[in-house]
């Protein structure tokens, strides 16, 4: 079946309102976690064969997050499908208003390869829950993950209502000519950027979660052993290939030896039994060429070693002093950490700002009027004090870019409302007309008028 005809079959089943109901947007959400579950190990050996990813890290940050996912809103749908009741201004006198969400329709899901199951199923979570239909397109650089996400889509839902569609650019591009009510794109920038001028041709609503260099800063008053463990975690994970990694780090001269050695050991700490058996690759031979030229052998202070024949490139540390360094203007996506040292925190505050708005950013200081002066002075999507990436995994908060890192935002509530239209409605009763908005106006209305609007 070509494309056309499939959003026509999934438009003629939208229509039809089965996905209006609760009771169907419910079973379909036990549907999905019941078939990841059964499916786990599966999800876990297409992770290996596309990431060599580990089975603790393939259920920490994909499929772990995305049963906590279905489960949060399995628990909370209800809720949010209840008309919700707003205050009625009084010149609209008898009256009742409330917000109906009402499914956007037809939506469009475009995933990444580096988290090729949860940024795949999350999106998809609140397509379900918000009463829409689904057309998923999964990265073809992640093949064994695209394969089992096409499976499991089909093993327990009709392509009228959520399909897939495997491929490469030539099949993103034909999606990307449709009519969709909704598209939702995590991945590049220039892919973004694309996706948004496609998008613009039909008027298309759309989510982007991008990325970019995400900074760190660690101030002199931080906990500095707790931040190179903290850093090391954010950075390694997934070999780096997160869109929220912290991408480089500014740090205080006085203490940026002593955070070096910290990372160091905990490097070694982290992998020196398995001999780093359960370190990810980098996803395709590209890539691996584009980080390994990012490398200055000249400015390495530990690692710089890689694996051509494994794609492999180990944890590595840059001490960096040229912000116009390639490093420091191309996201890294890879387990290389750049440290640059300032001397006064006005320094990265104007840096930080002469940059386009990152995905994150992330503090070490135990100063509150530290913490306080670079979230007021700093735009950024998102981040942590004292920690890296564990904001993404609060469903109570919403996650999402700003500027060129992105638009819009999703997870738990902010999903569901991702992918539904706030529907305003005013119920007018009968029982009263009030005649001063009706012609023929004079100074007796007028003076009504003033008196109730203002």
């Amino acid at each position: 079946m070509n494309i056309s005809d499939l959003i026509k079959l999934q438009k003629e089943f939208f229509i039809k309102g089965d996905t209006l109901e609760y009771s169907f947007r419910l079973k379909n959400l036990v549907s999905l976690r019941n078939e990841i579950l059964k499916r786990e190990k599966d999800i876990e050996e297409a992770l290996y064969k596309d990431l060599r990813k580990s089975s603790f890290e393939s259920y920490m940050t994909e499929i772990g997050l995305v049963l906590e996912e279905i489960n949060y809103h399995i628990k909370n749908l209800k809720k949010w499908m209840k008309k919700k009741k707003v205050r009625t201004s009084i010149s609209q006198f008898p009256a009742r208003s409330y917000i109906y969400h009402e499914p956007l329709g037809i939506c469009l899901i475009m995933a990444p390869w580096n988290y090729p199951i949860n940024l795949v199923f999350m999106p998809l979570i609140g397509a379900i829950s918000g009463g829409n239909t689904a057309v998923i397109k999964p990265s073809a650089y992640a093949p064994n993950c695209s394969n089992i996400v096409r499976e499991i889509i089909e093993s327990i839902f009709c392509k009228e209502y959520v399909a897939v569609i495997e491929g490469g650019r030539k099949e993103n591009e034909k999606l990307l000519e449709e009519k969709f009510d909704f598209i939702f794109f995590t991945g590049s920038i220039s892919v973004g950027k694309l996706v948004m001028e496609k998008a613009s041709k039909n008027l298309t609503p759309i989510i982007l979660e991008l990325g970019g260099k995400s900074p760190t800063i660690i101030e002199k008053t931080a906990d500095l052993k707790l931040a190179a463990k903290r850093i090391a975690f954010g950075k390694i994970l997934n070999a780096g290939q997160t869109c929220v990694a912290p991408d480089y780090v500014l740090i205080d001269k006085s203490i940026c030896q002593l955070f070096t050695k910290y990372y160091v050991e905990y490097i070694k700490e982290f992998f020196e039994n398995d001999d780093y058996k359960n370190f990810p690759k980098i996803i395709n031979k590209k890539h691996f060429n584009r980080i390994i030229k990012l490398i200055d052998s000249e400015k390495v202070v530990f690692g710089g070693e890689y694996s051509e024949e494994n794609l492999i490139i180990y944890p590595t540390i840059i001490h960096e002093n040229d912000f116009n360094s390639r490093i420091m203007n191309e996201e890294i996506f890879g387990p290389i950490l750049p440290i640059i040292e300032y001397e006064d925190i006005e320094e990265c505050i104007e840096y930080i700002n002469s940059k386009p708005r990152p995905l994150a950013l992330y503090l070490f200081t135990n100063s509150s009027e530290i913490e306080e002066k670079i979230i007021k002075r700093c735009s950024y999507g998102g981040g942590c004090i004292n920690d890296t990436l564990v904001h993404i995994t609060n469903n109570k908060m919403g996650f999402g870019g700003i500027g060129e890192s992105g638009i819009g935002q999703y997870h738990g509530e902010k999903s569901f409302e991702a992918f539904t239209h706030p529907k305003a409605i005013m119920k007018k009763f009968n029982w009263l007309d009030l005649p001063m908005r009706y012609h023929p106006y004079n100074e007796k209305k007028s003076k009504l008028v003033r008196f109730f609007i203002k």
